[in-house]
């Protein structure tokens, strides 16, 4: 299948859904409820193929086939390690998840953060398995892989030694939802020790798919109480930890009751009026369930007395606390934000960001030119366009503008550790596009451009990370989005995912039908060969550009679609006044039947009008405003 074919097909596949969370992908197209039905029709347990109980599955290097980490290494299944094996016991919990011999404590604070949000659990873990009466051998889960959800099938035999399981596994001895779901993000990333090492950010987004931004507190933004504020009220995970110095530190506990080294949940953030002034409040959470800050708003502490007016205070011993937001800035070390998309909020309350995304390549030679210290090749890089409509309702640092987050992500490195590859480092600039280019959809400015231009926001680093993302608030305007690798020449794919606190609904188009491509070459086909030369199709699509720009100048209501009452300002826009026979005929041939008119009709519709205009004008050489036709005119004329 061609590149373009190909891309054509997957955005028809999203349109219609797959690769949703509730439609998610086959991975390899393994089908998990087939899969479990033939094996219980025969009497079998799974045994996965395409991730075998085999020495390449554990891993290449510190775990390949030849390590002395991996001798007397086994594959049972827990039917095999105990006598009543359960996939959840009493609900999935913090405890569920201990570390064993590989270095994802990274990924195993992203599952605990999982299990605090009881809805996204079910994303990833589906509900619909364990050791009952339909128990196969066979298990699920799902995770956010670039843009997308894959369903990944595997079985159930897990690397054990000295009868112990190898990697992760529950406190519980009987539990294995968390081996389980290991052994899956083992699978999609190519084997267990492509796993060994990485940022919670990552494990956060594909337990979600959101777009998650660190925060050091040694150095935080003016404004982070209010950008915790609208994350919590954007239903994003919010987790935080205390750095530790030496290995001794791990989950030591401090005077305050604090815990280092460990993953907080960051829950609540509030003013309160103390003593006649503002205390800006955050409520913290200890997935422990116990152990509390004892400072300053602490459960009993004193400062809640003094508290004028709403009160949000709770005081009971469940690993939940309060404290003041510069407390928390003194102690905590780091925070992360992993704003959600708008699917995977349930709470209609909640407000939801905008996501656009985009997918792009580098290659040596074509698309590879490196950062701005490559000024020759920088240009070759892929260009994106985005549009920031409408300033944020309440500038959360007395600061206009819009606010929005930008995720670079190069895609599948993990895989490619086996290869002898890793991530490359990455990073993007901002450029405001000029008024020339704007309406535009594909625009690739040239060399001299970035030459004679200074960029208008960047990532705040190029780093040697699977994404690097950074928040911006700009001016309403259209601006150019440049990602590249630091140093030019290097191959791989990537997406780009920007996350805006106001909405930024494009137009709703699956592209253009048979007839429109169609009416286009009849209009444009000057040389009558029924094609359309490289001229002819430059002019087409200058066309097209400007048929686009009226379309969302007139989409007042920014709902992707036009009205018929928009679509009558529109014709207008494009030089057309009709009268209201018409319109009447037009309305009733291209308009769906909830009246609105998609990009395609809206098109196809000016399109013929042109021709029909043209036509006119031809056989009406005095312009008398009246023309005669004759019967072999009127059958091989174009009507509307």
């Amino acid at each position: 299948m061609s590149g373009v074919v190909y891309s054509l097909a997957k955005k028809r596949a999203l349109a219609a859904g797959f690769g949703t969370n509730a439609n998610a992908v086959r991975y390899l197209n393994q089908d998990f409820t087939a899969l479990r039905a033939q094996c219980v029709s025969a009497g079998k347990l799974f045994c996965d193929p395409t991730f075998p109980a085999a020495p390449e599955s554990l891993g290449f290097n510190e775990l390949g086939r030849s390590s002395h980490k991996v001798r007397g290494v086994t594959w049972k299944r827990p039917t095999e390690l105990v006598s009543n094996p359960e996939f959840v016991m009493g609900g999935a919990t913090r405890t569920d998840i201990c570390q064993g011999a590989l270095g994802d404590c990274w990924l195993l604070a992203a599952i605990a953060s999982l299990t605090l949000n009881e809805y996204v659990m079910a994303r990833v873990v589906p509900t619909d398995q364990g050791f009952g009466d339909d128990y196969a051998g066979i298990f699920h889960f799902q995770f956010w892989q670039f843009g997308e959800w894959v369903d990944v099938v595997i079985d159930d035999r897990l690397p054990v030694k000295d009868g112990e399981l190898l990697f992760v596994h529950s406190a519980e001895g009987r539990e294995f939802w968390s081996a389980l779901l290991e052994k899956a993000y083992a699978k999609v990333n190519g084997c267990y020790e492509s796993l060994s090492g990485g940022s919670t950010t990552e494990g956060f987004e594909d337990f979600t798919g959101g777009i998650a931004e660190n925060f050091d507190l040694r150095q935080p933004p003016s404004n982070l109480f209010q950008i915790i504020k609208k994350a919590l009220e954007a239903g994003a995970l919010l987790g935080c930890s205390i750095d530790i110095t030496s290995a001794a530190d791990s989950e030591a506990v401090t005077r305050q009751k604090l815990v280092k080294g460990h993953a907080y949940s960051l829950t609540g953030a509030s003013e309160v009026n103390y003593r006649g002034r503002q205390e800006k409040l955050v409520r913290m959470r200890n997935p422990w369930g116990q152990v509390e800050w004892t400072g300053a708003w602490s459960d009993g502490s004193s400062e809640w007395n003094y508290v004028q007016g709403d009160c949000p205070h709770a005081n009971a011993e469940d690993g939940e606390f309060w404290m003041s937001f510069p407390d928390f800035l003194r102690h905590y070390s780091r925070i992360e934000v992993c704003t959600l998309t708008p699917d995977t909020i349930e709470d209609d309350s909640v407000k939801h960001w905008s996501v656009s995304k985009f997918d792009g390549t580098w290659r040596r030679g074509s698309t590879a030119g490196g950062c701005r210290n490559n000024p020759y090749t920088f240009w070759m890089n892929p260009q994106f366009v985005i549009k920031l409509e409408e300033e944020d309702d309440d500038p959360d640092d007395g600061e206009e503008g819009c606010s929005f987050v930008v995720g670079l992500i190069q895609k599948n490195r993990r895989k490619l550790r086996k290869q002898g590859e890793d991530v490359h480092t990455i990073g993007f600039a901002i450029y405001e596009v000029r008024t020339e280019f704007q309406g535009q959809r594909e625009v690739h400015l040239d060399k001299n451009f970035f030459l004679t231009h200074a960029q208008t926001a960047r990532s705040e680093t190029f780093i040697n990370l699977r994404e690097v993302s950074s928040r911006f608030k700009l001016p309403p305007g259209e601006y150019l989005i440049v990602p590249s690798t630091f140093e030019p020449h290097l191959n791989g794919d990537f997406c780009i995912r920007v996350f805006s606190e106001k909405q930024r609904t494009d137009i709703k188009t699956d592209g253009f039908s048979m007839e429109t491509c169609r009416v286009m070459v009849n209009l444009m086909d000057d040389s009558g060969n029924a094609k359309l030369g490289l001229g002819e199709f430059a002019t087409l699509w200058k066309k097209v550009q400007r048929y686009l720009s009226i379309y969302k100048k007139n989409d007042t209501d920014n709902s992707g679609t036009m009205s018929t009452p928009e679509m009558r300002v529109a014709f207008k826009d494009a030089g057309f006044t009709l009268n209201n026979t018409i319109y009447q005929l037009l309305v009733a041939r291209y308009s769906d039947p909830d009246m609105t008119i998609d990009f395609d009709n809206f098109v196809c519709c000016l399109m013929r009008l042109e021709m029909m205009f043209r036509v006119f004008k031809n056989l009406d050489p005095h312009d008398s405003g009246s023309i005669e036709l004759n019967f072999q005119q009127v059958r091989t004329g174009r009507t509307l």
